[in-house]
């Protein structure tokens, strides 16, 4: 009699799998994947069925984050070799044998659908970094930091040769924060700033001359050379190249402080606003809701930024607080270029806005890092 009185509950059972989840932190989710909801309902509702598939999107982000948190920090640092090594042989699979779209070869064809192996860098960049690091800690000397720029280097180099600069430049944020983390010197990183802010003055102040059409630039490609152009002075071609730059910036004003109500944006749903659920959905959002729901916007990924910062801060190992640190710092790089780019202050680089962009690739790679934030939360140290 006593055994069917002491046989646990189902709640009791699936108790194990919610325990230990950092509350604040899926706050800070919860709310922007509301805005989110919101956002695109708006933007996307007489744009096919954005809005049902961001929806879809979603749900499959927060199964991988609940999926991914069950994994202990440990188990996840044995994955780092092996998904390193997969990325860089797809990029290379890509380079050889991918898709070629728009001028870019960012897709490869894997028999059942098309895959984009540049996204697996986001996560396995930083993750093979972390490892390499917590192998060497206490060890750690200039060689080691020579080779983990290298291991940096390739998946960067392979991801801009597609041509993809918006993704190399996340791949490479999120491995430069390992970097960073593990112990970088600043006397290596100031004269880069510095070396960085000169090139940027010269740049703005030759811009008459060095963005004339006869004028090359090593490296960059012709298009890449054009959004720079573009960003310094978009009313040089407002119809075309500067399109839509202007048009984000008219939208982002004309919310006003209050906004102009939700789906009532004149610039979003007459079509003045290119790309309008992707990469420049934040002038939508601006323009429907204003600087108050853009002060909102912001509210809720400092929180979840600051919240990272916690967590790795009190992550128990080298690892986890690389990883944490890594995945937290990403965000912050998502919405500094997407609404930098939108606002007219960066070039237009096409990286989306966590929780608010269509996009369900980013937004499975946006579950991947919360679940593994989620996980190093679940095993911090614990406080005396």
């Amino acid at each position: 009699m006593n055994a069917v009185f002491d046989k646990p509950s189902w709640w009791q059972r699936l108790k194990p799998w919610f325990s230990g989840f950092d509350v604040p932190l899926l706050l800070a989710i919860a709310w922007m994947m509301g805005l989110g909801l919101i956002c695109m309902y708006s933007a996307g509702y007489d744009h096919g069925t954005r809005f049902v598939d961001h929806s879809r999107n979603m749900l499959i982000s927060v199964a991988l984050i609940f999926f991914v948190a069950q994994i202990p920090p440990q188990r996840i640092m044995q994955l780092a070799i092996p998904l390193y090594t997969v990325g860089v042989l797809l990029l290379i699979a890509t380079a050889l044998f991918g898709i070629t779209k728009k001028g870019a070869t960012r897709w490869l064809n894997i028999g059942i659908t098309q895959i984009q192996p540049s996204e697996i860098l986001k996560i396995a960049t930083p993750l093979m970094l972390a490892w390499w690091f917590q192998k060497r800690e206490g060890l750690l000397r200039l060689p080691d930091f020579i080779a983990a720029f290298l291991l940096l280097a390739v998946p960067v180099l392979l991801v801009a040769k597609q041509p993809d600069l918006g993704t190399s430049i996340l791949v490479f944020s999120a491995g430069f924060f390992v970097i960073f983390f593990a112990g970088l010197s600043w006397r290596l990183i100031i004269p880069a700033f510095v070396i960085g802010a000169v090139a940027i003055t010269a740049l703005v102040m030759s811009e008459e001359k060095i963005c004339q059409p006869e004028v090359e630039w090593p490296v960059l490609r012709e298009y890449q050379k054009n959004r720079v152009c573009t960003l310094l002075d978009p009313n040089k071609d407002p119809l075309g190249k500067g399109f839509h730059i202007i048009q984000g910036e008219i939208a982002i004003g004309s919310g006003g402080i209050q906004g102009k109500g939700f789906m009532k944006g004149t610039q979003t749903h007459l079509e003045f606003i290119p790309e309008r659920t992707t990469d420049f959905i934040f002038a939508a959002f601006g323009e429907e809701f204003g600087l108050i729901g853009a002060l909102a916007l912001l509210a809720g990924f400092t929180a979840l930024i600051l919240r990272g910062l916690m967590i790795a801060s009190e992550a128990p190992t080298l690892f986890s607080r690389l990883m944490a640190g890594a995945v937290t710092l990403s965000f912050f790089v998502y919405v500094f270029v997407n609404m930098g780019m939108v606002s007219g202050i960066l070039p237009v680089v096409g990286v989306p806005l966590p929780f608010i962009s269509y996009g369900g690739t980013a937004m499975v790679t946006l579950g991947l890092g919360l679940g593994l934030l989620m996980s190093i939360a679940k095993t911090r140290r614990p406080r005396y």
